[in-house]
């Protein structure tokens, strides 16, 4: 039996494999990072076990609970699993390390495979993430980079990596660039696997060195920010980048051009922006969009709309600003020189 005392034992468990025995469904909902999904009850099966055991009798439930649970499992060792050898050592787990999970690591103990089932299951994880996200107090060094919407500030994080700044990019995690026409291809997780994939991201990062996040508000799209990043994140200092308009224009006209192909679409979006920025605006940008004229559409957006709501949102959260960098250009050359300056910042005023 595997116990776990803080979140970072799940993080560097030392197993070979983590196996995730719960139905897809539940699966799919949430899991520890790297876990595979054996199944050995299925959606329809976990249903009918459950509506047997609250009708029929517990008895009965668990009597066909069990050679459902076996026979999926034997088909798991017949074929995802044929090919572990002797010292595989893998770590087993289910809703809350009761018998789908005991099961399972009994039947691979009994193989010969050095399996462990985790004592408490998910709920066990799932508890130090809440505990760590809700409960406490990060003990990461954030900074964050703000901006008006179109200064780069995503590919900004990705060129600071290579300076050796630690970064999160938030809006990767969440699937949602964080703005009205935010939204990508790749749904959005749910606010579970979000935290999951967060406390993975916080663990990786050394506390003794700063993080830099972007400037989000306390929601991405339709997930949250747990409280105890949104406390350090609003606590934390602000490096702001700025670049022209124009630039700025020619930038979301690239990022959105898949959002700006689907006209229609692309209206709907805006249109219950009538009620904030007047009938006048919407239309005109429903003008621009019948027409074609992306560039000017993305500089109205930012102009009337981006610009206007970042100033709002800033001001209450804005905090200490300890720099301000412009750039002319956010091309490849401009934002790599541009995240240098950044990263030097950061290891002046943070570290």
């Amino acid at each position: 039996m595997f116990t776990p005392t803080i979140l970072s034992d799940l993080h560097h468990h030392g197993f070979d494999t983590v196996i995730d025995v719960r139905s897809p469904a539940e699966f799919a909902e949430d899991h520890i990072p790297g876990a595979i999904n054996l199944p050995v009850l299925n959606d329809e099966e976990r249903a009918r076990v459950g509506t047997i055991y609250k009708q029929v009798a517990p008895f009965e439930a668990r009597k066909i609970g069990a050679a459902l649970v076996f026979q999926n499992a034997a088909r798991h060792i017949n074929t995802a699993l044929k090919d572990r050898d002797g010292a595989w050592r893998p770590l087993v787990y289910c809703w809350r390390g009761g018998q789908r999970s005991g099961s399972f690591g009994w039947m691979l103990r009994e193989i010969g495979w050095r399996a462990e089932v985790l004592k408490g299951g998910y709920k066990t994880y799932r508890s130090k993430v809440v505990s760590a996200l809700y409960d406490g107090v990060l003990p990461h060094r954030l900074v964050r980079l703000g901006g008006y919407t179109g200064t780069a500030k995503t590919e900004l994080l990705d060129h600071l990596t290579g300076f050796g700044v630690q970064t999160i990019d938030l809006e990767a995690l969440a699937h949602h660039r964080g703005s009205l026409l935010g939204g990508m291809t790749k749904p959005q997780p749910s606010q579970k696997a979000f935290e999951t994939a967060l406390a993975e991201c916080l663990s990786a990062c050394d506390p003794k060195h700063p993080v830099v996040v972007e400037a989000e508000s306390s929601k991405i799209g339709s997930i949250s920010l747990p409280p105890a990043l949104w406390s350090a994140m609003t606590a934390a200092p602000m490096i702001e980048v700025a670049a022209p308009l124009e630039a700025r224009a020619a930038y979301l006209a690239t990022a959105y051009d898949s959002v700006l192909a689907d006209g229609p679409a692309l209206k709907d979006k805006l249109s219950p922006l009538r009620r904030f920025r007047g009938h006048a605006v919407v239309d005109h940008w429903n003008d621009l969009i019948d027409t074609g004229a992306h560039l000017a559409l993305c500089r109205s957006l930012a102009a009337d709309h981006y610009d206007p709501a970042y100033d709002k949102s800033a001001a209450g959260t804005r905090g200490v600003v300890i720099g301000r960098l412009c750039t002319d250009s956010l091309d490849a050359v401009a934002l790599e020189r541009l995240a240098k300056r950044i990263a030097l910042m950061v290891q002046e005023k943070v570290t």
